[in-house]
């Protein structure tokens, strides 16, 4: 959420909250700075204010002051709006900012910030600095992370095509997600996998395509005191030795792999041959597809598999 957005949606709050009476959107218009001065413009930019708002749990309410007015008026009551008294320690209002930090890059910014939007309308102080010494990140890349992560919010069942390593061909699976976790820098979807009736681990960086709902939201049962992170490292992939890949890369291209790679050599009609460095071969493809066709995998066979098949998923 822009700075801009977050503070006209402030003032929309204190705006509606003040009021003892229904304000009609025009009203709204002239009190509230931040909105577009055509009408159409700010038609659009009021009704998707007003869904915020209801998306953040803010009671708006509509309604008019008398029986003769035609166009509906907005308010905010404040009993309904008011939160009981929270009381934060000063280390965990410093969590909560650190945990918007987080997500700064990441689709869930937009909820961070949400939260902690509700948070200081209710008077609490959120400590959005990061402590020195601390700059954490989360790399949420993998494309099927948002829909993973709302079929968990939401409780609902997925299905994806999923490659197991060394298979050539992907499988269809249907699962029921308890949680989302990254653990020795990949991400995991862990749930109740329906073909095979038991409990069941996924990389998420081999999950070909989209994942997409199959069932209603609401009609996942999570067990009891499930540890989605303790499933993961229980039934999650042992760390694995380095290997060597060996690439060609085109003559004056591909800086970001050369500065990581070991001595490159000529190969004759323009191109290099280096050697790379890696444990992972989901992991190496993600990182050289962006190089396009500047960078060649030639050995191991694994890895230039999952190069092959990211360069068809980028192909569409």
């Amino acid at each position: 959420m822009s700075r801009r957005k977050t503070e006209r949606l402030l003032n929309l709050v204190i705006c509606l909250l003040a009021t003892r009476r229904y304000l009609t959107a025009d009203q709204i218009r002239h009190a509230v700075p931040g909105y577009a001065e055509s009408d159409e413009a700010f038609k659009r930019m009021f009704e998707r204010d007003k869904e915020e708002l209801r998306e953040l749990g803010i009671p708006l309410e509509v309604g008019s002051d008398s029986p003769w007015e035609d166009e509906p008026g907005y308010r905010i009551r404040r009993s309904d709006y008011e939160l009981p008294e929270i009381s934060l320690e000063p280390d965990e209002a410093a969590v909560l900012g650190v945990a918007a930090r987080v997500w700064q890059r990441a689709s869930l910014a937009e909820a961070a910030s949400g939260a902690l939007l509700k948070l200081r309308a209710a008077g609490i102080q959120t400590d959005e600095a990061t402590p020195a010494g601390i700059e954490p990140r989360v790399d949420t890349s993998e494309p099927t992370f948002p829909a993973l992560w709302e079929a968990v919010r939401d409780r609902r069942p997925v299905a994806f095509e999923y490659r197991t390593a060394g298979a050539t061909e992907p499988t269809r699976r249907r699962l029921e997600p308890w949680g989302v976790v990254s653990w020795r820098g990949r991400w995991y979807v862990a749930g109740f996998d329906r073909d095979r009736e038991g409990v069941r681990v996924f990389r998420l960086s081999r999950i070909i395509g989209e994942v997409t709902p199959i069932g209603d939201p609401g009609s996942v049962r999570i067990p009891p005191d499930v540890n989605v992170r303790d499933i993961v490292i229980a039934r999650g992939e042992p760390a694995v030795e380095r290997r060597v890949a060996r690439l060609r890369i085109r003559q004056g291209a591909g800086e970001g792999v050369r500065r990581w790679a070991g001595d490159a050599r000529p190969d004759g009609e323009g191109w290099d041959l280096v050697e790379f460095s890696f444990r992972d071969p989901e992991w190496l493809a993600g990182f050289l597809v962006g190089f396009g066709d500047d960078v060649v995998v030639l050995e191991p066979a694994d890895a230039r598999d999952a190069m092959i098949w990211r360069l068809k998923e980028v192909a569409g």
